[in-house]
């Protein structure tokens, strides 16, 4: 389940709370109970790397391309 982060504009407390996407733009009450509060846009770090150009062909290294194999 998602999680986001709130700020309360009343008292400055920033919270997070574990919702359904269906619910993100939910009102949303902070712990100490005021109602005055916002969504705040929150950063998603994506990890992963593409991955990298393999060599094609011809005299690298290797085994089979470095001429060892015969």
């Amino acid at each position: 389940m998602p999680r986001y982060d709130y700020r309360c504009r009343a008292c400055g407390l920033t919270f997070e709370l574990n919702r359904p996407m269906s619910a993100a733009n939910d009102p949303a009450t902070c712990p100490d109970g005021h109602d005055d509060t916002t969504k705040l846009l929150s950063t998603v770090a994506v990890t992963g790397a593409a991955a990298a150009p393999r060599p094609t062909g011809g005299g690298g290294g290797g085994c089979c391309g470095g001429g060892c194999c015969g």
